[in-house]
């Protein structure tokens, strides 16, 4: 059962292919403002190397932010488009979600401009804090006081060393406890505001 997964939730593009629960290949590099002229071709450069057909695709798992506003919408376009043209589930994701340490208890980040960041905590598929946005400074003092905890994403911006996730791993272990969405077309990006 192939499984398309996709995400330009950030600065980085990630297109993978996988088959049940295993990661066949994943293509994850920066492409900052890019993702739109890369997503395609990288998702056919997948399925002709390994000889997938379309017709083999039985799902997509997409993240659909918080993120970038532009960026979480290619992906999801994509996702879209390839669910209803294939009459396919999609199964969205977080994707701060998608950012953590497997198992390990994770403060997951991402960059959300404006002295701001998008934060989830996750351990395992437990949710500990839902995705919410905190003040750089809030954040660093919710770091502090969970020092047990890794920080997970580019954490850059915050002079921290973050955790670099298999984005596609992880969201091929999600699978079992996310459901597909209803309806595809009316599948949103996830936005968020203080």
């Amino acid at each position: 059962m192939i499984s398309i997964i996709l995400d330009s939730s950030n600065t980085e593009l990630t297109v993978a292919l996988a088959d049940e629960n295993k990661v066949i290949e994943e293509i994850n590099y920066e492409a900052w403002q890019q993702q739109s002229e890369y997503m395609i071709p990288e998702i056919n450069k997948l399925l002709d190397k390994y000889s997938v057909s379309r017709t083999d695709i039985k799902d997509v798992m997409v993240s659909v932010g918080p993120g970038s506003y532009t960026g979480v919408r290619i992906a999801i376009t994509v996702a879209k488009v390839m669910g209803t043209a294939l009459n396919i589930p999609v199964y969205p994701v977080s994707s701060l979600r998608v950012l953590k340490n497997g198992e390990k208890p994770s403060i997951c980040v991402i960059n959300a401009r404006s002295k701001r960041s998008y934060v989830g905590v996750y351990e395992g598929n437990n949710v500990i804090q839902e995705d919410s946005i905190m003040t750089n400074e809030e954040l660093i003092k919710y770091i502090e006081n969970h020092p047990d905890y890794i920080v997970c994403g580019n954490a850059g911006y915050l002079n921290m060393e973050g955790y670099k996730s298999s984005v596609a791993n992880e969201m091929v272990s999600l699978k079992k406890v996310i459901s597909p969405c209803d309806d595809v077309l009316a599948l949103k990006p996830v936005y968020m505001k203080d």
